[in-house]
């Protein structure tokens, strides 16, 4: 398998899974301490903790970063990250106690199977009780499970979608990684031949529909009561990480900076409809130029959408990529 975030050392990343209810969540255990960034460029985010990323907060690292299904139900499985990491000592020490830093942010699966379960504290637990190094499980895992994309037709005619993957090393050494759950409202772009590879599927049966051109055949009055049916049911969240110190303003710019991966690769993204939202986390003591690490992470949160369609399976009565495209499943 193709590295993923976990070649950061001194990161574990771990699911909870529930197939059978289309959802579950993803955490990103960095217990001893990252430099942490964040960025939203989706106008529909559900996020906690993000207020303490930003440059003007005395706070400079998390100890992990959670991605949940569930709407904002699921950011209450952060509880249980910070319950695991506070009974091993882990946290930023207020005197009285080590209190655990854990943004989280959430994407919208309530339509796939049920509705009324959702991540909870007790699988934000069992996401760290899973967290390995090992290379990150893709797909229908997670916060991938009940991830869709291509909802412009509605619901019933999206594509499955998932949580993905993918890390760029350095001849110095350098890595950067990142992990995608791609639950978008746009369709899913082969940047090398701008082919649509998953997405708002034809009423027919006869492959994708385009989003983009859809929606420009659409008049303002149909795009606004699209869009007030969709607001709020869509996002893609990203962790990136790299194993070079930045300073925390460096963490911001290397989120806004892998931002430009979504868009190379998901059509329409940021829009209204969707809660886009990208961490960006340092461990590590090596030295490389913040501009190209972001573009690096750009390139790396680009193949892990990719790589989070691919691995997809069926799920929900919504077919994935693969079911299009069979010649890719090896690419992973």
């Amino acid at each position: 398998m193709n590295p993923t975030l976990t070649a950061i050392p001194g990161l574990k990343v771990g699911h909870w899974t529930n197939r059978e209810c289309g959802t579950g969540c993803t955490v990103v255990l960095c217990p001893e301490g990252a430099v942490a960034g964040v960025d939203i460029r989706g106008g529909a985010p559900g996020t906690r903790e993000t207020p303490l990323l930003e440059p003007t907060s005395a706070v400079e690292k998390v100890h992990a970063v959670l991605l949940s299904g569930g709407s904002a139900y699921g950011l209450s499985a952060a509880d249980g990250v910070m319950r695991w990491l506070e009974e091993r000592g882990y946290g930023f020490d207020v005197g009285v106690a080590k209190v655990p830093i854990v943004p989280a942010a959430i994407l919208f699966d309530l339509p796939v199977a049920r509705a009324d379960v959702r991540p909870d504290a007790a699988a934000g637990y069992a996401a760290c009780e899973a967290a390995t190094d090992a290379p990150v499980e893709q797909g229908n895992v997670g916060v991938g499970t009940g991830a869709t994309c291509g909802k412009a037709l509605g619901f019933a005619q999206a594509t499955k979608a998932g949580v993905g993957s993918a890390a760029i090393r350095l001849a110095s050494g350098a890595i950067v990684a990142a992990l995608v759950a791609v639950n978008a409202f746009g369709d899913v772009i082969d940047r090398h031949t701008g082919r649509i590879i998953a997405g708002a599927r034809k009423p027919d049966g006869s492959g994708f529909a385009d989003t983009m051109a859809y929606l420009a055949s659409l008049d303002d009055l149909t795009i606004a009561r699209l869009a007030e049916r969709l607001r709020g049911q869509n996002t893609t969240l990203a962790v990136v990480a790299t194993n070079v110190a930045l300073s925390k303003n460096h963490t911001i710019k290397v989120a806004q900076m892998a931002h430009n991966g979504l868009a190379r690769v998901i059509r329409p993204i940021h829009t209204m409809l969707d809660g886009d939202t990208i961490f960006a986390l340092s461990l590590g003591e090596l030295r490389a130029d913040v501009s190209l690490l972001g573009e690096l992470a750009a390139d790396a949160v680009a193949q892990a959408v990719v790589n989070a369609v691919l691995a997809a399976e069926p799920l929900g009565g919504l077919p994935c990529a693969r079911g299009f495209l069979p010649e890719q499943r090896d690419e992973l």
